[in-house]
């Protein structure tokens, strides 16, 4: 077990702490939480990387708990009444959409290689921004509203695009075992 998976598990159990936070009204720290879970997920990949610390579990539970982090965040912010519930559900849908093809591919015995699209990462990146946003505006009380509501149709138009490629990608793979596989 080496230091950047310890953090990453670390990660992972800030999970229910953030939820806790957030559907009690504690947005304070839910915001802070969320930013050291930000930093550890820095901190574990630049030492795996700089100090050649990556491994195999490590490859899997990082991206792991950076999701269980962004979909607890959005379920949770959901239930507080802070983000769109329609939001949530698409959020929330894409991934258990992806994870499925995934599954369902590996089943079938034509596993697809797990590598993030581009479109995935720049929605990674909105979903983020819009979860730090949303924490801070009720964290320190201040009013964001037209910044919020773009960010919101980004990350709306983000996930179905990434949908969209994700979909594709999948039944290109698929297909592709049909003709001379």
């Amino acid at each position: 077990m080496s230091i950047p998976n310890l953090i990453t598990l670390g990660r992972i159990i800030l999970v229910p702490i953030v939820v806790w936070a957030i559907t009690s009204g504690e947005m304070r720290v839910a915001f802070f939480l969320f930013l050291a879970a930000g930093i550890s997920d820095a901190v574990d990949g630049f030492l795996a990387k700089r100090f050649h610390m990556a491994s195999e579990l490590g490859a899997y539970i990082d991206p792991l708990a950076d999701k269980a982090l962004i979909v607890s965040i959005y379920v949770a912010l959901g239930i507080a009444g802070s983000l769109p519930i329609s939001l949530v559900i698409l959020v929330v849908s894409r991934d258990i959409m992806i994870i499925s093809g995934f599954m369902l591919s590996w089943l079938v015995g034509r596993p697809m290689p797990v590598k993030p699209l581009p479109v995935s990462k720049v929605n990674t990146v909105a979903q983020i921004l819009l979860a730090t946003l949303v924490l801070a505006e009720h964290a320190f009380a201040f009013n964001a509203a037209p910044v919020t509501e773009i960010i919101i149709g980004l990350v709306a138009v983000l996930t179905l695009l990434s949908i969209a490629f994700y979909l594709a990608e999948w039944l290109r793979h698929m297909n592709s075992f049909g003709a001379g596989h």
